[in-house]
C-alpha cells in the first residue's frame, strides 16, 4: 500500500528503487484469521518462500571453498534438511487450512513449538539443534517478507537500489554508490554531515531524519526518493511514478541549459563580476573544473594522500600529486590546503595519534602539524616544488590564533632556503593564507590579517563551532542553521576586514555553491566563491539574478536580523525589489 513519509532533503533530485536495508528487516506478524478465499494462495507464498530460501542456501554453499565450506557444511546440510522435511511444510500447511494462520503467523507457532521440544531434552548437542530451527524459520520469514506484488517486482527489477538505513557512514556510502545504490534514505543524520556532502558530491539524491521508514520497509519493496519535496513514497502509485518520470525529463532539460554556461564569465544581473573556484581532492575533480570554467582550485584537499595507506607519503609522491593539479589547471591559481586530520580519521594513515574524547576540538589541522614538524616540512617542500608548475596558494586550516601563522610562515621560508640550497626550482614569492573556521580566528582576523595574504572561510565547521552543534551528531541535525543570524555576523565581519585589508577572501564550504544562498552570501559581500565542481553552473546561474547593488544595500538590516524568518522576509524583498 502506498504511503508517503516526510524528511529533509541532504541531497537533491529524485531515485526510484528497490529498498535495500541495511539491518535485518523486522518481521510484523499479522494474527488475523485468514480469509477463506486467500487460503490457498497463502499456502503457494509460503511454498515459494521455501523455494527462496532453499536456492539461497544453495547458492551459498556454491561461493563457499576449501576449509570454510567444509566448516559450514555441517550447518548448511542440517538447514537444507529442515527446509525439505514434509512434515515440517505439511504441518504449515494444514494450519493454514484449518487453522486459518496467515503464513508468517503459522511459521512463528511452528517455531515456538519445536523450540520447546528441543530446549527439553537432556543431550546438550541435540538440545543445540534448536538453534538451527530458528535459523532456517528466520530465512524463510526474511524470504516471505520480501514478496512483492508482481507489477511492483517488475518494475523493481529494472531499477537500482534505494540504501535505507538509520544511519550510514561515509565510508560506507562511497562503497555502495559503486555498486548501484540511486539514492540513500535515512532515519537520522543531517544535510550538513560529512555523508550528506559526500552524496551531493556524488549525485545520490539522499533524504535524512525519516522517522518510521525502517517501520514495514521490507527488502526489495518499490522506494521512490524525492529530495526535490523532502519524502519518501513507499509502493508508489502510478502518479508518483509519472511524477518521477516528468522529473527526469525536467533534469534533463535543466542540465542541457545549464550546460551552456560552462566557461562563461559569473557575473551579478548589474554587471559585477564573481569568481567560482572549485574545492577538489582527485584527479577527476580537476578535469571537472576545467571544464565547467572554475577560476582555479580555491581548496585542494590534501588528506586523500594519507588516508587508506599505513604509512606516511614522501616528499616525492606529494610533490607527484600536487604537481599534476597545478598542470591540470593549466596557469590558473591552485589553493593547497595543509593536512586537515585528527584522530578520529588518522587510522590506517600512518600518523601516530592518541585517542581523543572530542576530536573535533582536539589536535587536528595546523595543531597536528605543527606538533609533527617533520610531517608539515616534507608537506611545505612538496608545495613549494609543485609551485614552479603554476600559480600556488598554501591555506592554513584551522586557525586560532596569529601565532600559528607565523610559525608557518617561517617554516616555509626555512623550507625555501632549503630547496634552493639543494638546487630546486621554485617560486620567488608565495603566499600563504588562513582557514577561518574557528570563532576565535573570525574575532581575531584583523591580527590574522597583518601576516596571511588571503583569507578563506570554512562554513562548515565555523558554524559548528559558533553554535555549539557538531553536525554529525543526529539528535541536533535541525539545530545545525548556516544562516543563523550569529553565523552570519561572523562570516560578514571576516569578509569586511579582509576588503578594508584590499586582500582576497572565499568562503570554501557547502553554502557557497547553495544556490539558496547566493544572495544573502553577495549581500554580506562576498565576491569568491569555492565550491564541488558538479556544483558551479547552478550556482553561476543563480548569482547571475542577483542584483548586488540592492542586496548590498540590504546588508545592514540582514546583520540585524535575530531570526532566520527575518532574514528569508529581507531576501524576499529584495527579491521582489
Amino acid at each position: 500500500m502506498r504511503r508517503a513519509l516526510a524528511g529533509i532533503a541532504a541531497a537533491p533530485g529524485m531515485a526510484l528503487g528497490r529498498a535495500r536495508l541495511e539491518r535485518p528487516a523486522r518481521f510484523t506478524l499479522d494474527t488475523t484469521p485468514l480469509p477463506d478465499d486467500q487460503v490457498e494462495s497463502e499456502i503457494a507464498r509460503l511454498d515459494r518462500a521455501f523455494q527462496i530460501a532453499r536456492e539461497e542456501l544453495a547458492e551459498l554453499r556454491r561461493k563457499l571453498h576449501g576449509a570454510l565450506a567444509r566448516e559450514a557444511g555441517e550447518f548448511l546440510d542440517a538447514h537444507t534438511l529442515l527446509l525439505n522435511d514434509r512434515e515440517l511444510i505439511e504441518g504449515l500447511h494444514g494450519m493454514i487450512r484449518k487453522g486459518h494462520y496467515r503464513a508468517g503467523a503459522a511459521l512463528k507457532a511452528q517455531r515456538d513449538r519445536l523450540v520447546a521440544v528441543f530446549d527439553n531434552m537432556d543431550d546438550p548437542y541435540l538440545r543445540s539443534r534448536g538453534e538451527d530451527i530458528d535459523h532456517v524459520i528466520a530465512r524463510v520469514q526474511a524470504a516471505l517478507a520480501r514478496q512483492t506484488p508482481q507489477e511492483e517486482k517488475k518494475l523493481a527489477t529494472r531499477v537500482g537500489e534505494i540504501l535505507v538505513t538509520d544511519s550510514v557512514a561515509p565510508g560506507e556510502l562511497a562503497h555502495l554508490a559503486g555498486h548501484g545504490i540511486r539514492g540513500v534514505v535515512s532515519v537520522s543524520g543531517s544535510p550538513y554531515s560529512h555523508s550528506a556532502i559526500l552524496a551531493r558530491s556524488m549525485r545520490l539524491p539522499m533524504l535524512v531524519a525519516v522517522d518510521g521508514v525502517l517501520d514495514d520497509l521490507r527488502d526489495g519493496d518499490l522506494v521512490m526518493v524525492d529530495a526535490e519535496r523532502g519524502e519518501v513514497v513507499l509502493h508508489p502509485a502510478a502518479q508518483d511514478l509519472a511524477r518521477y518520470r516528468n522529473w527526469q525529463r525536467d533534469a534533463l532539460r535543466e542540465g542541457r541549459r545549464l550546460a551552456q554556461l560552462a566557461g562563461a564569465r559569473t557575473v551579478t544581473r548589474d554587471g559585477h563580476e564573481l569568481r567560482l573556484y572549485a574545492n577538489a581532492e582527485m584527479p577527476a575533480d580537476i578535469e571537472r573544473a576545467r571544464g565547467l570554467g572554475a577560476a582555479g582550485i580555491g581548496l585542494y584537499r590534501t588528506e586523500f594522500l594519507f588516508l587508506s595507506r599505513d604509512r606516511l607519503p614522501t616528499e616525492e609522491e606529494q610533490f607527484v600529486a600536487y604537481r599534476d593539479v597545478v598542470v591540470g589547471m593549466d596557469g590558473l591559481p591552485v589553493t593547497i590546503r595543509t593536512l586537515e586530520l585528527g584522530a578520529d580519521k588518522a587510522d590506517g594513515t600512518g600518523l601516530v595519534m592518541s585517542e581523543e574524547p572530542n576530536p573535533a576540538l582536539g589536535v587536528r589541522g595546523i595543531r597536528l602539524s605543527l606538533r609533527q614538524p617533520e610531517l608539515l616540512r616534507t608537506q611545505l617542500r612538496a608545495i613549494l616544488r609543485a609551485g614552479c608548475y603554476g600559480p600556488v596558494r598554501i591555506l592554513v586550516p584551522m586557525v586560532t590564533d596569529v601565532t600559528e601563522m607565523v610559525e608557518v610562515r617561517g617554516m616555509v621560508e626555512a623550507c625555501a632556503r632549503d630547496l634552493r640550497t639543494e638546487g630546486h626550482e621554485i617560486p620567488d614569492q608565495f603566499e600563504i593564507g588562513a582557514m577561518v573556521e574557528v570563532p576565535a580566528a573570525a574575532l581575531g582576523v584583523r591580527a590574522i590579517l597583518a601576516v596571511a595574504e588571503f583569507l578563506a572561510i570554512g562554513s562548515n565547521d565555523l558554524t559548528q563551532y559558533v553554535l555549539a552543534v557538531d553536525r554529525n551528531n543526529d539528535e541536533l541535525g535541525r539545530m545545525y542553521q548556516p544562516a543563523h543570524p550569529a553565523v552570519l555576523r561572523m562570516i560578514a565581519r571576516v569578509i569586511a576586514y579582509a576588503r578594508r585589508a584590499r586582500k582576497p577572501v572565499c568562503l570554501c564550504g557547502e553554502i557557497a555553491g547553495d544556490p539558496v544562498f547566493a544572495p544573502l552570501l553577495v549581500a554580506l559581500g562576498l565576491e569568491e566563491f569555492s565550491m564541488l565542481p558538479d556544483r558551479i553552473l547552478a550556482q553561476r546561474d543563480a548569482l547571475s539574478r542577483c542584483d548586488r547593488k540592492a542586496l548590498r544595500a540590504l546588508a545592514p538590516r540582514l546583520l540585524r536580523a535575530t531570526s532566520r524568518d527575518d532574514i528569508a522576509a529581507l531576501l524576499k524583498v529584495a527579491e521582489r525589489e
